[in-house]
């Protein structure tokens, strides 16, 4: 890799920027840290490309916000969201809208640095954007007609108890069918499932 590619962190965190970028830096990448949103959207349209780790709980402006703005701008860096515990509704919006995972804090770094590499496959890689739709239809056809409507469920960010309460089953029943759907589709992590519904257009 001649020249290092490029993650634009996010977060009003002083912290997590010092680790992320410290541990992003010792992987090879390079790094530039902003403390709000507000401060990144002033850089952003004439940023270097790379991807954008974006928290979602900042003051000012929040992740989600930020991310509208960004797509309103026409700025289409690749964008992962890092979110708190019991955040996933909000992840699943900002997956909705473009995002391409979303991590939760503490994240791992072998956790983060796919989802780096997942953000610079989809920068490298959009024109293949109709091939992975029939890919992901095709996984997507494997499950049950049950396991479908959990995914759905999943997919509107529903916890387990809600989807059970829609479907009138019991919670332990989706937890069966969202292992088994998430072996189907191999994988390995929900924002990765999403991914897959996402693709398939399961979100319409």
């Amino acid at each position: 890799m001649s020249e290092a590619q490029l993650v634009h962190i996010v977060d009003d965190e002083e912290s997590i920027r010092k680790s992320a970028s410290f541990l992003l830096r010792t992987s090879g990448f390079e790094t530039r840290t902003y403390p709000s949103g507000v401060a990144f959207l002033g850089e952003a349209k004439r940023a270097e490309p790379g991807c954008v780790l974006l928290d979602i709980r900042m003051p000012e402006m929040d992740g989600l916000e930020v991310q509208r703005e960004l797509n309103a701008r026409g700025v289409t860096m690749p964008v992962i969201v890092l979110t708190g515990h019991g955040d996933i509704g909000i992840a699943v919006q900002a997956m909705k809208a473009g995002a391409v995972d979303f991590l939760e804090k503490p994240f791992e770094k072998d956790h983060l640095l796919e989802a780096i590499a997942t953000a610079f496959g989809r920068l490298a890689h959009d024109q293949d954007s109709d091939q992975a739709q029939r890919d992901a239809e095709v996984r997507i056809g494997v499950l049950s007609p049950r396991e479908q409507d959990v995914l759905r469920g999943l997919v509107r960010g529903h916890p387990n108890k809600t989807i059970a309460y829609d479907l009138g089953i019991s919670p332990r029943t989706v937890e069966v069918h969202r292992a088994n759907l998430m072996g189907k589709l191999k994988a390995r992590s929900l924002s990765e499932a999403l991914r897959i519904a996402f693709a398939a257009g399961l979100a319409a």
